[in-house]
């Protein structure tokens, strides 16, 4: 496969490839090659969308992308019972996991059965007293507290003695989840979950957020209760207006934005900016967005303080704010919200510091210790992942002999069935996930065990995904190309996330103007091009990195390749372009 620039090992040690071409599996140069496409197009043809479907990509709509939910195995089964539920004014018990998603789940879940006249009980587990996903205690006491049907939601999937406990206290559970399953699934009236390993169809569909699953289910039990004649005196629920979660929960659980998720994203986006969550519109204002929400928010602005609750909070004030009617509590819930996620910060530099600490030279990276807050260390073990490009898991040890962890991975290295497997070899407690993220419950004295179970089972994994590992750029310019008019053209192949990157540019050849170190870490500088403009750029968290270095003490003699993010700076009176930057070449 060709080099972008001829590029084949940058100031940070990788190649520059055309993302078209490692697309498509071509080789050769793309310069001049086409095809006479647009921008945009080039830009969805290189994130997998086919010239058949180009204009369902061009304008992700649900109608083009949703499919019918009676696919999955067991929807029709767990609409049917819920419709029953609604229809008997039954006690409905909804169980969520305290994470965004199962927040955003919840809430969605909540919202629906509420507007057909069912207020169900609402319960999320205490991250440090319970642990992830139901238990056998909280499901007897929700049986006792009245409830003859309980819904999990992103969770569920590996509870197999609470949901016996559950049967056993003669309530009935409805598992909505997505993380991956076992050959048998537990005890349940019904398990929709496109990872189930006997899915057909549904399958295709693996990689939905639990919010997305729920939508789905959602409108199921709408269209159950419309063929049994239950909107003839009552106006159906507007099941649109709820995408505003569906994208939060989406993006924020880190799932792959292509297909029907992109669609959600897009479409909850819309949703989202006519402020009809009392709830969000509040968590907005406290996370001080005064521009339109973008996808980038949803993951770093409003979903961190969603998850601040469950991670050094109380668990259920994501659901309470998501699902309240009262303006002055949603200010006072997103307010709480907005400062514990400050003090999540805090906390979660601590342990970063301690876990950076530690000798990390396996290929999957496992690093534990005593006093580290289990409400930070997924968001630990994501900072690794970047930092050293391997998978990693960072377990917090409590006084008991037990640690709690959690993983993050790299593409094209399935974490979470890889702890599956730990667990079913009897080397964990409790474990599960999905590619991307796991977590899981290990005795203290077994973490050894533990590293060199995965080690073994995903080296050779883990180092065919690094020497694969290359800077994908979409698009070469000279510096003065960097321009909000290209910002806006790039921005229209969005929303970009997961499993649809963000696209990036070459910018250059650039001489250095001026460099300096800012805020944590971060290098901002000015440079100019050949052509006579001049630039603004930001590597973020680069300060001790080659590519800082490189950006902080080039020579005024010579030139260097950008490669990073266009991005628009509209605080000035008029509008400019800069570049966040992932790398940089020497130009000679």
């Amino acid at each position: 496969m060709s080099h972008v620039l001829g590029i084949e090992r940058s100031i940070l040690g990788q190649p520059w490839r055309w993302r078209r071409l490692a697309a498509d599996g071509r080789t050769g140069d793309l310069s001049g090659d086409t095809g006479g496409d647009d921008l945009l197009t080039q830009l969805l043809l290189a994130r997998g969308a086919t010239r058949e479907l180009l204009e369902q990509h061009r304008s992700p709509s649900i109608r083009g992308f949703m499919p019918d939910p009676s696919v999955f195995r067991d929807m029709d089964r767990a609409a049917a019972r819920l419709a029953d539920a609604v229809e008997r004014r039954e006690s409905v018990a909804v169980f969520g996991d305290y994470d965004v998603d199962g927040a955003t789940s919840a809430a969605l879940l909540t919202l629906v059965l509420r507007d057909l006249g069912v207020e169900p009980r609402v319960y999320i587990p205490d991250r440090l007293t319970e642990g992830y996903g139901p238990s056998g205690p909280a499901m007897v006491r929700l049986a006792q507290q009245g409830a003859s049907l309980i819904v999990t939601v992103d969770c569920g999937a590996q509870a197999f003695d609470a949901l016996l406990a559950a049967r056993d206290a003669g309530v009935e559970v409805l598992v909505v989840d997505h993380h991956q399953c076992a050959a048998t699934l537990p005890h349940a009236h019904a398990v929709v979950n496109p990872n189930r390993l006997d899915e057909d169809e549904g399958k295709a569909h693996g990689h939905l957020a639990a919010v997305g699953v729920c939508f789905l289910l959602a409108a199921a039990l709408v269209r159950t209760l419309r063929a049994r004649g239950y909107f003839a005196g009552r106006a159906e629920p507007r099941l649109l207006d709820l995408l505003d979660l569906v994208a939060l929960g989406t993006v924020a659980d880190v799932a792959q934005l292509r297909g029907l998720n992109r669609a959600f994203v897009a479409q909850g986006i819309k949703v989202m900016a006519g402020r009809r969550n009392i709830g969000l519109s509040a968590l907005i204002d406290a996370s001080r967005l005064t521009k339109a929400v973008s996808a980038s928010d949803l993951g770093f602005a409003l979903g961190p303080r969603i998850n601040a609750g469950g991670r050094v909070g109380r668990a259920d004030l994501g659901v309470r704010l998501l699902t309240t009617q009262d303006p002055a509590e949603a200010r006072a819930i997103a307010a709480e919200l907005d400062r514990l996620n400050e003090e999540r910060r805090a906390i979660e530099a601590g342990v970063q510091q301690a876990a950076e600490a530690l000798p990390a030279s396996a290929r999957v990276v496992v690093v534990a210790g005593h006093g580290w807050h289990p409400g930070v260390i997924g968001i630990v073990a994501g900072r690794l992942k970047e930092k050293l490009g391997r998978p990693a898991i960072v377990i917090a040890l409590d006084d008991n002999g037990l640690g709690k962890g959690s993983g993050r991975s790299i593409p094209g290295v399935d974490l979470g069935s890889a702890v599956l497997a730990a667990k079913e070899h009897g080397l964990l407690v409790a474990g599960g996930g999905h590619a991307m993220a796991a977590g899981l419950t290990v005795a203290a004295d077994r973490v050894g065990e533990l590293a060199a179970f995965l080690e073994d089972r995903l080296a050779e994994v883990v180092d065919r995904s690094r020497a694969d590992r290359a800077l994908l750029v979409d698009a070469v310019l000279a510096t003065g190309g960097v321009s909000p008019a290209l910002v806006e053209q790039l921005e229209a192949g969005g929303p970009y996330g997961t499993g649809w990157p963000a696209p990036r540019v070459a910018a250059g050849p650039v001489r250095v103007i001026r460099a300096d170190v800012v805020g944590n870490g971060h290098v901002r500088c000015v440079v100019a091009g050949d052509d006579g403009r001049s630039l603004k750029a930001m590597a973020f968290r680069s300060a001790d990195t080659a590519l800082g270095a490189a950006l902080l003490g080039a020579p005024p003699h010579r030139r260097l390749w950008l490669a990073g993010r266009a991005k628009l700076d509209d605080w000035a009176q008029r509008p400019a372009a800069e570049l966040h930057v992932d790398d940089a070449a020497w130009a000679e």
